[in-house]
């Protein structure tokens, strides 16, 4: 019996033991678009055991626009989304000490229908152009100053149709549009439909002497999370990373979350996973030299609306090594 009651107790302690391990295991709650692309990684993650291999356990929240996360962010009901940078350079000059964990830098560009005789942005003139994310959407103010520069003013002599990014996606396949400026995954499966690219906004960039290595979307977290707990912060990052890895190299991987991709056909598959491809970061620090010369760029044409107080770069936007 005393045997028995000592095998008990050593149970009892392992139980004990395991449970309260579990419990110290932080949670990080995380409120992202019910449809977004991040939504991808984040399966990746859970399914792979990505959050407890680094030490926290991802909880998603699903929301329906990114306004809605960056209420719930802001109110202390998410420990983090995902957004641009510049939304975080923006917060900061505002005093909030929002960072950002790099994500993605896909971007989109405009597209024509498939018999579509433009070969420039200046072709486009007296034509219908529909707009996904408003008139400050930083792809349109990219075009813009690329067609500037090229001596085109392409917001005066085209009229604009703004819209969210399914409505301007089905508006352009319908034919209603001379050119259509989305989101890098509604481009890739407008191209899967048929559509051809007349300029990416990574061209267009480039042509503006922006470094096109600079991620635009990432994970927004607050820093005094990462100074109460920098393990969480930096599991976050790590987890995010070893995702793209599954991503970057393994097929089989996209066919098991293929049906979360809302790809309509196996080209629509195809471009989705291409794009997200090339949109996976460099690992390493983000060039801030080359961040401040985008954010001077958004400054100068979309002004306080767009960048508030941000007209330079602040400290601290980015999560660096040792940070």
């Amino acid at each position: 019996m005393a045997v028995f009651a000592r095998l008990g107790l050593a149970v009892a302690g392992l139980v004990l033991a395991a449970t309260c391990g579990l419990a110290e295991t932080p949670k990080l709650k995380l409120s992202v678009l019910k449809f977004g692309t991040v939504k991808w990684e984040l399966d990746v993650i859970k399914h792979n055991g990505l959050d407890t291999a680094n030490g926290f356990d991802l909880e998603v929240q699903d929301v329906a626009g990114g306004s809605a996360a960056q209420v719930a962010f802001q109110g202390g009901e998410a420990d983090a989304i995902v957004s641009d940078w510049i939304w975080v350079a923006r917060q900061r000059a505002a005093g909030k000490d929002y960072i950002f964990i790099p994500y993605s830098k896909a971007v989109g560009g405009i597209m024509v229908p498939e018999d579509s005789t433009a070969e420039s942005l200046a072709d486009l003139a007296g034509t219908k152009i529909g707009v996904a994310g408003g008139p400050l959407d930083k792809s349109w103010l990219i075009l813009q100053a690329f067609a500037q520069k090229q001596g085109f003013d392409l917001k005066a002599e085209t009229e604009q149709v703004f819209g969210a990014p399914p409505l301007i996606f089905k508006s352009a396949l319908s034919g209603e549009l001379g050119g259509a400026i989305n989101f890098w995954h509604f481009m890739a499966k407008m191209g899967a439909s048929g559509m051809k690219p007349l300029v990416t906004v990574a061209d267009a960039a480039t042509d503006l002497g922006l470094d096109t290595e600079t991620p635009l979307l990432g994970y927004v977290v607050k820093g005094e999370m990462l100074r109460a707990n920098p393990e969480l912060i930096e599991g976050l990052a790590a987890a995010s990373r070893a995702a793209k890895d599954i991503l970057a190299t393994q097929d089989a991987e996209w066919d098991r979350i293929r049906p979360k991709m809302n790809a309509n056909s196996d080209a629509q598959f195809t471009a989705l996973k291409a794009g997200f491809r090339e949109g996976i970061p460099n690992p390493g620090p983000v060039d801030e030299a080359g961040a401040a010369k985008m954010l001077k760029l958004m400054s100068d044409l979309g002004g306080e609306d767009l960048v508030g107080a941000a007209t330079e770069l602040p400290a601290g936007v980015f999560l660096q090594p040792g940070s």
